[in-house]
């Protein structure tokens, strides 16, 4: 996502002209970088921090010609993600792993009973092999299913 992108959705979410929505991301952007400026720390609750990091001067090298270089002394921003972002992020990531399968993944045997996935000997699983086999065989018909994976305690 853009700035641009995020001042169009602002302009879709509240219905304000996009000149406005411009000013006020700006605005918002502006105050950020003021206060990381004067080495104040930025905490949104359930989104992140952003802080400054002091980094002293060292002697670094040119990966191209392996001459020593001095690096002076910086201040660099770092954002820390918060605790509700990072769940929502992967609690989004987990959202397609659970309609499909991965190579390897426990299946159950119709009885609820976890076993291990079939191999075909080539690293994948049998159902992955019935997929790509020919049209019109027995075995691609089964695979149109997808298997349902079950993670066990005891695993």
């Amino acid at each position: 996502m853009t700035k641009s992108d995020l001042i169009d959705l602002l302009c879709e979410a509240e219905k304000m002209p996009k000149g406005r929505a411009e000013l006020l991301i700006n605005a918002i952007f502006d105050c950020m970088e003021a206060s990381l400026r004067r080495g104040e720390r930025i905490e949104i609750r359930g989104f992140g921090s952003f802080e400054i990091r002091n980094y002293r001067a060292y002697e670094g090298r040119n990966p191209r010609t392996g001459s020593s270089v001095s690096v002076k002394p910086k201040r660099l921003p770092f954002f820390k993600v918060g605790k509700e972002l990072k769940e929502r992020v992967n609690a989004a990531a987990a959202e397609p792993a659970k309609r499909a399968p991965s190579a390897g993944a426990s299946t159950t045997d119709g009885g609820g009973q976890s076993a291990p996935a079939a191999s075909n000997g080539k690293g994948g699983t049998a159902a992955e092999a019935a997929a790509t086999s020919a049209p019109g065989s027995a075995s691609s018909k089964s695979a149109a299913t997808p298997a349902v994976v079950h993670r066990s305690a005891s695993a």
